[in-house]
């Protein structure tokens, strides 16, 4: 029997559906009996009864097993204390469910030995049992190591920095083979990890994922890339041909956010499993029209309101010395109208004194990532009014993607 464990928060409701995701991706791509496969969800009382059903149907569908545990009911003493040492993980970027993994040992089956954890923003694009028929021997956890996937360990990781774990040692608990046996001896261990987390903030970050680190980064087996490939190193690597490998879709490339381009192999690779899933019905169908019909009315919105900011005025541009002849062309500029180039000691105060000097007449267009807006509004100037933000209004094809995380959310 192959065990395969997923923790789950699901405030919305919305978000069991990448879980399933992973799911069925995992009984996909798997050569297995029927009935071979457990999947054991670690979930709390924000499990919906449809999402239980639909996870049970799924489950079904391939002939295997999935079983469920309520930590906030089974464990409530121990997520109490681990919250209470680190109140962060209730506000944490990723969820409290995070957390979950820790408490393996205590729920799972006693004969069990061994089991994989995986984070729901995977797709298993290989067959699982090259993961479980990995031998630990005495190691607590079969790991990929964080560097493998272009991490600059020493710099993004206090613990590394810190020479507390070595850069090489630091490793991502998205996918993790647990040697239950010995990790079941652990659990004073790790709860003097949440404690020292929780007396040296710095090394909080990521909450978690530290507490493995900081407690169990000398005793693990490094396993090959291909079992946990972040789909943000290999789009920078430009790995487009997809592979047998788990894809995980970490950080700012996180499934949730990830643009609707389905020119881009791995969202393909995402959107082929979803599709198949008890998740992708009618329901979502609608939700998906809806939002977009929600990008249209805003987007008349916008025109409207552009219009109105634009009458009886002239345009501005604000923008860096080597985007303007790019910008000319984006915005067909005239060779009367204003270009700013964002250069030299002050350029904030050059754009400061031309905005006053236009006693209202202009609309500045501010074309320059991560502005500090604040610094006009302070200086008496109007959003929407005397000046807008620019880089709304460029294209995708002048870098700037579309924001489909509400469309992704409403799936």
């Amino acid at each position: 029997m192959i065990h395969v464990c997923f923790g789950l928060y699901d405030k919305t409701g919305r978000y069991a559906k990448f879980t399933g995701t992973a799911i069925l991706s995992l009984f996909e791509n798997t050569n297995a009996l029927p009935q071979s496969i457990t999947v054991h969800i670690l979930h709390d009382n924000t499990l919906t009864p449809d999402n239980r059903d639909k996870f049970i149907y799924l489950a079904g569908q391939y002939n295997q097993l999935v079983k469920f545990y309520n930590v906030e009911e089974l464990c409530a003493d121990k997520i109490k204390e681990m919250v209470e040492l680190i109140p962060n993980l209730k506000i944490a970027w990723s969820s409290i469910a995070t957390i979950y993994r820790f408490l393996i040992p205590r729920l799972l089956p006693k004969e069990i030995e061994k089991i994989i954890y995986l984070d729901s923003d995977i797709i298993v694009n290989l067959d699982i049992k090259e993961l479980w028929q990995v031998e630990l021997d005495d190691k607590i956890f079969g790991v990929i190591p964080e560097i493998i996937n272009g991490e600059i360990t020493e710099k993004k990781f206090n613990l590394c920095s810190s020479k507390l774990v070595k850069p090489e040692d630091y490793f991502n608990a998205g996918v993790l083979l647990i040697n239950l046996n010995l990790f079941k001896k652990e659990e004073q261990n790790i709860i003097s990890g949440f404690r020292f987390i929780a007396e040296n903030p710095q090394y909080a970050i990521f909450l978690d994922q530290d507490v493995l680190n900081y407690c169990f980064a000398q005793r693990t087996l490094h396993l090959p890339s291909k079992f946990n490939r972040f789909i943000r190193w290999a789009r920078w690597q430009k790995e487009y041909e997809i592979g047998r490998k788990i894809y995980h879709y970490t950080g700012t490339n996180a499934i949730i956010s990830f643009s609707l381009d389905m020119n881009d192999p791995f969202n393909r690779l995402w959107m082929k499993y979803f599709i198949k899933t008890p998740w992708f019905d009618e329901t979502t169908m609608g939700r998906l029209y809806t939002g977009f019909r929600q990008v249209h009315v805003e987007l008349k919105n916008a025109m409207a309101n552009i219009s109105a900011v634009m009458s009886g005025k002239t345009r501005a541009f604000f923008t860096l010395p080597q985007n303007v002849e790019a910008i000319k062309k984006t915005f067909s500029i005239r060779n009367d109208e204003l270009i700013i180039r964002a250069e030299g000691d002050a350029p904030l105060k050059k754009l400061i004194a031309e905005m006053k000097k236009a006693h209202g007449k202009k609309v500045f267009f501010i074309l320059l990532p991560n502005f500090p807006f604040n610094v006009l509004i302070k200086a008496g100037f109007a959003f929407g009014k005397d000046f807008l933000n620019g880089i709304e209004f460029l294209s995708d094809a002048n870098g700037v993607q579309l924001n489909s995380y509400p469309l992704i959310q409403a799936m």
